[in-house]
């Protein structure tokens, strides 16, 4: 066969294997702790959103770890991560 059929073939046994719990032929990419962050700031879930100009559900769903956060958005929780005070003081006075 084919280098592309073998490749195709070689991930799709993996995944099948991975979803079968053997945990050592797959990876998966943690998203950032939203919980944890959201427990910086000292919000409700919905204050949280509302800071974030996000719908409440999305939050919920993230925390839930349902949803992984899009690139921008996890670009924006890390810098809530990094300085909760700082990052939606910036987020404040950009939407003002």
């Amino acid at each position: 066969m084919t280098k592309a059929f073998d490749k195709i073939a070689a991930g799709l046994a993996d995944a099948i294997a991975f979803a079968q719990g053997d945990t050592s032929r797959g990876r998966v990419a943690a998203g950032p702790d939203v919980k944890a962050i959201r427990a910086k700031t000292k919000l409700s879930q919905a204050g949280f959103a509302a800071k974030l100009r996000v719908p409440v559900g999305t939050v919920r769903v993230w925390k839930q770890r349902r949803r992984s956060p899009d690139a921008p958005a996890r670009t924006l929780l890390g810098m809530v991560d990094a300085d909760p005070k700082a990052a939606l003081a910036l987020i404040e006075k950009g939407m003002g």
